[in-house]
């Protein structure tokens, strides 16, 4: 059975898994959060993990115009540690998140936005309220290059084509061990006047014989 680990690059360079001396992270999928913050003096990298009340104080300020999300945090729950992935979001970055199979699969991997473990609802304000071009959440696959500066991506939320994404660029199954890439980011449309804290949950799926 192949198996799958999943990696966040908490390290300012941008180069691949495995390259020596980066700071890779390997995600605790049972424990493991990612927090994307307007970051503050105890949200940001190398704090211990923040309270509700610190997220709070360091969240977003709605302004009436287009957000895009600036700090994108690993909150490693195993060393009490907030690491920021600095590649993430709106940047030309290509090795932030990473996939890491250790065989084949007998499906392309995807990698969906849902409300919650059941994988039945993206009714939440961030997922787009049920309508998924609406969804604050955008991903690009980097597997193959880099994803150009202030990359559009595709609207992650639930399972409808185009609201996911192909984590080997659409070329199928996997023959063989592999390491996928893509990059995250969240923005908060113009138009958007309620404040909340939601927690979203991402998937991978695939398959194996």
């Amino acid at each position: 059975m192949t198996n799958l680990k999943i990696y966040a690059n908490c390290d300012t360079l941008d180069s691949p898994l495995g390259t020596t001396g980066m700071d890779w992270v390997e995600l605790n999928l049972a424990q493991d959060k990612f927090i994307f913050s307007a970051g503050s003096d105890s949200v940001k990298d190398g704090e211990v993990i923040p309270t509700p009340t610190q997220l709070n104080q360091a969240g977003v300020i709605i302004t009436g115009s287009e957000i895009i999300i600036p700090h994108y945090f690993l909150a490693d729950v195993s060393a009490n540690l907030l690491k920021e992935i600095f590649n993430a979001g709106n940047q030309n970055k290509r090795y932030v998140f990473a996939f890491s199979f250790d065989g084949a699969t007998a499906s392309e991997p995807i990698l969906e936005v849902w409300d919650n473990l059941a994988m039945d609802t993206f009714a939440s304000y961030s997922l787009g309220s049920g309508v998924a071009i609406n969804s604050w959440y955008r991903g690009i696959v980097t597997t193959a290059s880099l994803p150009g500066a202030d990359w559009v991506g595709s609207k992650l939320a639930g399972s409808s084509e185009g609201h996911f994404l192909y984590l080997n660029g659409g070329l199928g199954a996997l023959s063989e061990a592999k390491d996928l890439y893509c990059n995250l980011k969240v923005i908060i449309p113009a138009a958007f006047t309620d404040a909340g804290a939601e927690a979203p949950i991402l998937v991978v799926k695939f398959t194996t014989n």
